[in-house]
């Protein structure tokens, strides 16, 4: 008797030799990418230069856009859509694959400076959902943008140069911890103890009780122009400063900081970039914001989305409404990998595991499918199909055990304009760590599932 039963292939069973070194230069790109694109500004900044390069040029209101063109938006600095018209009228819906490129981080607060025992401290305000216990001794660099009252914009990048200085967070160390030790992770480590190091050395003019301060605010000014008014206006994190490395002997997984949700959204991107005469109109959206809930102006809750994709159906006389209910899209965020060193958390016949492709999600949010939308099964089928057909390895998974806990992504906004939608992501393990790991091999997958999604 014939075996009935499904067995999921791994990616490397579907990849020859040559196709595993397209991959591995791919990924080399993508490391590159998550070196220089730390923050969604500088990640927007990427993506426009290399759009630019591609021939896409800046979106105008009120202009007719004809089949071939290629477009894009920025929103803020920090998010951004790219499209590229397709053959087919706009009425016969858009392909859109919609990622994040926030990702959780310590933002610098609007007062942040302050002496303490000789010391000079940054406070901070941690963003999105970490476990602040990770974020303790590791080297932190600077990052953003500061606006001065007379309009001039200065951009703060400090540590991602060898001879730059770095920061960091300090602990208490262990001959010292057993008070520490007996706490709770979340009483042991809270959010008003992340303080930032930034230095020590005293200003010899200065009153000895403020000395430190003052001279952190002499080279502030002396070198970036900045007084501590300019604090208040102005957008600083503080991030992991090693660049991404190749994980394992045999290089074959990603060792960074940012892969929730930078992994989905260089694939999604690149592969817009790499699509050439598309049937349907294909959108990249570069979403923010969503690891507070895409809250905000440049969030997916926001309608910088739906008036882009309004303005092109407007001025080419196509039915917007119409558009929207023929379109598709894969929201593009990662979920959990199976971890063996924390399997009690996984439901192991129902999680992803690395190098086995790109996962496919039908549900996200928490214990009793709260929190998100769930992919309609004839859509799940289709793609499933055109990803056989163009040899793309995919998986399903859940984001751990039902009672466990659970996440969200932006597909349910996206569903709220009426369009069909499912997470397919990147399997992650340690995500929202300042350190994420992924297998290449589902980097490469997902990018052929864009590739696919874009063209079909």
């Amino acid at each position: 008797m014939s075996d009935l039963s499904f067995k999921q292939k791994n990616c490397y069973q579907e990849l020859s030799e040559q196709e595993q070194e397209t991959m591995n230069r791919f990924c080399e790109e993508y490391k590159d990418f998550l070196t220089c694109a730390k923050t969604e500004r500088f990640g927007v900044q990427y993506a426009v230069r290399i759009a630019a390069q591609n021939g896409y040029k800046p979106f105008e209101y009120g202009k007719a856009y004809q089949p071939g063109d290629k477009i894009y938006l920025i929103q803020k600095q920090k998010a951004a859509i790219f499209a590229h018209i397709g053959q087919e009228p706009m009425e016969n819906g858009f392909h859109i694959v919609a990622a994040h490129m926030d990702c959780p981080r310590l933002d610098i607060k609007v007062n942040p400076l302050y002496e303490k025992s000789g010391l000079a401290i940054f406070k901070t305000h941690y963003y999105g959902g970490i476990l602040k216990y990770q974020w303790v001794t590791i080297p932190l660099m600077l990052l953003g943008i500061v606006y001065k009252k007379d309009g001039t914009e200065i951009e703060i990048n400090i540590g991602s140069e060898k001879n730059d200085p770095v920061f960091c967070i300090t602990d208490l160390l262990p001959h010292l911890g057993k008070d520490q030790a007996k706490k709770s992770l979340n009483a042991a480590f809270t959010g008003e103890d992340l303080n930032l190091l930034v230095g020590s050395k005293p200003d010899q003019t200065e009153e000895e009780n403020d000395s430190v301060k003052q001279a952190i605010l002499k080279l502030l000014k002396e070198k970036y122009d900045l007084s501590e008014e300019d604090f208040f206006t102005a957008e600083l994190s503080a991030v992991p400063a090693e660049c991404a490395r190749d994980l394992g002997f045999d290089r074959s997984m990603i060792l960074s900081f940012g892969q929730d949700d930078r992994v989905c959204a260089f694939p999604a991107f690149t592969a817009l970039m790499q699509t050439t005469t598309p049937k349907q109109t294909a959108v990249c959206v570069l979403a923010d914001r969503e690891e507070v809930g895409s809250m905000g102006i440049t969030g997916l809750r926001s309608a910088y989305m739906s008036d882009f994709l309004e303005e092109l159906c407007l001025y080419a006389g196509q039915n917007f409404r119409k558009a929207l209910a023929n379109s598709s899209a894969i929201s593009s965020d990662v979920t959990a990998a199976y971890d063996p060193n924390y399997e009690s958390a996984f439901e192991a016949m129902n999680t992803a595991f690395l190098n086995k492709g790109c996962a496919i999600n039908k549900f996200t949010g928490a214990g009793g499918k709260s929190g998100s939308s769930e992919a309609d099964a004839r859509f799940i089928a289709q793609l499933c199909a055109l990803f056989d057909q163009n040899h793309v390895v995919y998986q399903f998974g859940e984001l751990g055990k039902v009672d466990q806990g659970g996440g969200g992504t932006v597909s349910q906004f996206i569903a709220d304009r009426n369009i069909e939608v499912v997470d397919i992501g990147v399997p992650v393990l340690s995500m929202h760590a300042p350190y994420e790991v992924t297998a290449k091999s589902d980097v490469y997958m997902l990018y052929k599932a864009c590739l696919a999604f874009y063209a079909q």
